[in-house]
């Protein structure tokens, strides 16, 4: 059924466009129920809770010239028939997350279609902006067809398939799946049988036993990282808070150097271009951010089993990388990488309910605020890899640096990988709040500097400012390395005096568990101090615990650099001198303990 609706106002910029809907029907297939996988959990909790823009995620389909607007619908009528994931949908009880999911085998569409007189000066990026338009409003997961499809068209003809998709049937991966094969089904070419499993089935794999175990282990693996890593890799005095949104600005790189540098690197070390990159990414990320170790979430990892390659549904957990960079040269780095890679990917399945239960419980016993704040999401190896509005033929830059768009998202530093030949093609999202325009470009020319020096030999590691010209971020005065992160006493002091009522408190640093209590300590304290924070309560009822909670529940919107101390004491009444450290311990002890649980 077609009905004229007029013309388009979302794009004041097309006058001459009218707007049509057609009606889709579809039938197919077999009607299924089951519990949903624990990537449609994740991303439905996601879905619920976050801005649409920012979950719903989207796509633009070129369409070869001559093809008929029946072959367009055709071709998307048998990607849903072909999909078990684009005909489900998730009935929940209102107030309830969605547990189930459900098949059907018959149904129906919609496709607006946009017919202009002409497409404007950038078809691409007008498309591009069409089905961002779309991500805007909430999917109905028990209802509404999880794609909103926009067909453009000129005097007619179809020129390009603009579709925003429910995150809760489809991630990046699925996308880049079901764009080939519509493309080859408008070149009458037949689809060979489907190999990856559907949502229903993937969900009762991981709900054997054997994938209960994985995602047991999983958490295991999480807990150690997030008890014992840094709570954020970028703690400064001008950066804020890790999880908040920052608008920012698409910064890509198109580099032939960078491929031929890549590859270079890669032949000379003898381990895969993706290890190789990756080991670069962090080595310059932890240089950047002054850390000895650097946490990256890795969202396609979980693509690397035949089972679900090819799947068209969401598998959007992330792996989490880990990788400790305190080696001499760039080549131990490499083969360090490669182990910890492996080991990220084999724990990215999981109860993403019981993830977030346990990182809400983990980070209060510690006093932390985890910051998913570094997210590397390599797609190069992708079929045919979702390059947004720039097609894949455009590798002739020699090394090429452009600004696009910007995006609100709750990281600090998003890089997507789309290419590696014969060009290096990445773009990034830095938080302006610590990436001014000119260190974001300097950060991927080093990047790019620093394959480079790789291909052409090992790099000393406490070199890489001088082979990058990427200098390491300064923290305030005072700020110290504790427990893996970096802090702030200053800002512990004015967050822990909010928290309880503003007693006076002071926060010292006192030696780690090796050294020694008159000051002298060894080494091993210097390395890593403690703090202790000294809380003079009066007649205020008080006890090292509850301080502790007030301050945890804090934190969460405390700024950069604020983590919780390792031992609470108790005084009555503050020193004459307030500020001296020393004058503190001399005073009578009423109480004094610990929030903290055990480190794993």
């Amino acid at each position: 059924m077609n009905t004229a609706a007029g013309k388009d106002t979302m794009h004041p910029n097309t006058p001459h466009t009218t707007t049509t809907t057609v009606t889709v029907a579809y039938a197919g297939g077999e009607e299924r129920r089951g519990p949903v996988t624990m990537g449609q959990a994740n991303m439905i909790r996601c879905i619920l809770r976050d801005d649409p823009t920012h979950i719903n995620i989207h796509d633009v389909w070129p369409v070869p010239e001559g093809t008929a607007q029946q072959a367009v619908t055709d071709a998307l009528r048998a990607l849903t028939v072909r999909h078990e994931g684009l005909r489900t949908t998730f009935p929940h009880r209102p107030g309830c997350a969605p547990v189930d999911q459900v098949v059907a085998t018959e149904g129906t569409f919609t496709v607006t279609v946009l017919d202009h007189a002409e497409l404007p000066g950038d078809p691409a990026g007008y498309a591009e902006s069409v089905a961002r338009a779309a991500r805007a409003g909430r999917f109905d997961l028990e209802r509404e067809f999880p794609l909103r499809i926009t067909l453009l068209t000129v005097a007619g003809a179809p020129a390009h398939v603009a579709l925003a998709f429910s995150h809760a049937v489809a991630d990046g991966s699925a996308m880049a799946v079901l764009r080939e094969e519509f493309a080859e089904l408008l070149a009458g070419k037949e689809l060979p049988e489907l190999t990856s499993l559907p949502p229903v089935d993937l969900a009762a794999v991981e709900a054997s036993p054997a994938g209960l175990r994985k995602s047991e282990a999983s958490l295991r693996y999480w807990e150690r990282i997030l008890r014992t890593g840094p709570q954020e890799m970028f703690a400064e005095q001008r950066g804020r808070r890790p999880g908040t949104d920052e608008e920012a600005r698409q910064l890509t790189l198109r580099s032939r150097r960078g491929g031929r540098a890549l590859a270079g690197a890669a032949r000379r070390t003898g381990h895969p271009e993706a290890t190789v990159l990756m080991a670069a990414w962090c080595a310059l990320v932890a240089h950047r951010a002054g850390q000895d170790s650097c946490v990256t979430a890795v969202p396609s990892a979980n693509r690397f089993h035949p089972r679900v390659a090819r799947s068209v549904t969401t598998t959007s957990q992330d792996a989490l990388l880990h990788l400790d960079v305190r080696v001499p040269a760039f080549d131990a780095l490499v083969a360090r990488t490669w182990g910890a890679v492996l080991n990220a990917y084999r724990h990215s399945q999981f109860d993403s309910l019981r993830l977030w239960e346990m990182i809400g419980r983990v980070t209060a016993e510690r006093g932390s605020h985890f910051g998913r704040d570094v997210v590397f999401n390599d797609v190069s190896a992708l079929p045919a890899p979702l390059l947004g509005t720039d097609a894949q033929d455009r590798d002739d830059a020699e090394h090429e640096l452009t600004w696009g768009p910007p995006q609100t998202l709750p990281t600090r530093l998003l890089a997507f990988t789309y290419r590696t030949a014969p060009q290096l093609h990445i773009s990034l999202w830095a938080a302006p709040s610590l990436f001014a325009p000119e260190e974001a470009e300097g950060f991927l020319s080093g990047l790019v500097l620093l394959l480079e020096a790789a291909a052409a030999g090992d790099v000393p590691m406490d070199s890489l400012t001088d082979v990058t010209g990427v200098r390491p971020a300064g923290h305030g005065p005072g700020w110290l390395r504790v427990d893996g992160c970096w802090v702030s006493p200053d800002a512990v002091r004015e967050t822990l005096g909010r928290a309880v009522g503003g007693l006076p408190v002071r926060v010292a640093k006192e030696p780690g568990p090796h050294g020694t209590t008159d000051g002298t300590a060894g080494a091993a304290a210097v390395a890593d101090p403690h703090l202790t924070a000294y809380i003079a309560c009066g007649a205020t009822p008080l006890t090292p615990e509850a301080a502790h909670r007030a301050l945890t529940a804090l934190i969460p919107a405390a700024g950069s650099g604020v983590l919780a101390p390792h031992r609470y004491v108790l005084v009555r009444n503050p020193p004459g001198e307030p500020d001296r450290s020393d004058a503190w311990r001399r005073l009578e002890i009423i109480e004094e303990g610990t929030g903290r649980s055990r480190q794993v």
